[in-house]
């Protein structure tokens, strides 16, 4: 996995910079998420992998399937991927390219899971504390895991925060057991 990004890192951060000098960063993000899903198709990915397909008929299967969703510019992105075989790549460049999207405008999707759903008021509390610690606009990205027991946990980039029961309990047991 570890692969992957380092190798999407370099086409996300080209693709990041072009949108910056387009002045298009949400127009991006969208064009890349449907490119992303598009590939992730298994079809698709069946295409992409398929040896005996060559590489210009992927491209123009590809881009027919995206029809008028792509710009010109993401059209060539598509084209430039795929003479490196770098296709396959575009989930991760479209997560790549949101995380620079993100630090640009300050902003950080965060990632609750919580045993029930929230309520408006625990989520904004939970935004507003989150803000409040990361000195960043904080958005979140709300499931429910009913493993939990109760609690939640919550990651916003490199934090981590675990207030689950069931993290609670993990940690308590190896506690014990020292």
């Amino acid at each position: 996995m570890a692969e992957l990004i380092t190798i999407a890192r370099p086409y996300a951060q080209a693709i990041f910079s072009l949108a910056q000098d387009e002045g298009d960063l949400k127009g991006w993000s969208d064009m890349l998420a449907f490119a992303a899903t598009v590939a992730s198709d298994p079809d698709m990915a069946a295409l992409l992998d398929n040896p005996r397909v060559e590489r210009h008929q992927t491209v123009t299967i590809f881009l027919d399937v995206c029809g008028e969703r792509l710009n010109a510019g993401a059209k060539n992105t598509i084209r430039v991927l795929a003479e490196n075989n770098r296709l396959e790549l575009l989930p991760e460049i479209a997560d790549l390219y949101e995380v620079e999207r993100a630090a640009a405008e300050g902003t950080l999707r965060a990632e609750v899971t919580s045993a029930r759903s929230l309520s408006d008021a625990q989520k904004k509390a939970i935004a507003s504390a989150l803000t409040k610690r990361l000195g960043r606009k904080v958005t979140l990205d709300c499931k429910i895991d009913e493993k939990l027991i109760g609690g939640a946990i919550i990651r916003a980039g490199d934090v981590v925060i675990d207030g689950s029961v069931v993290g609670k309990l993990d940690r308590l047991s190896h506690q014990l057991l020292r």
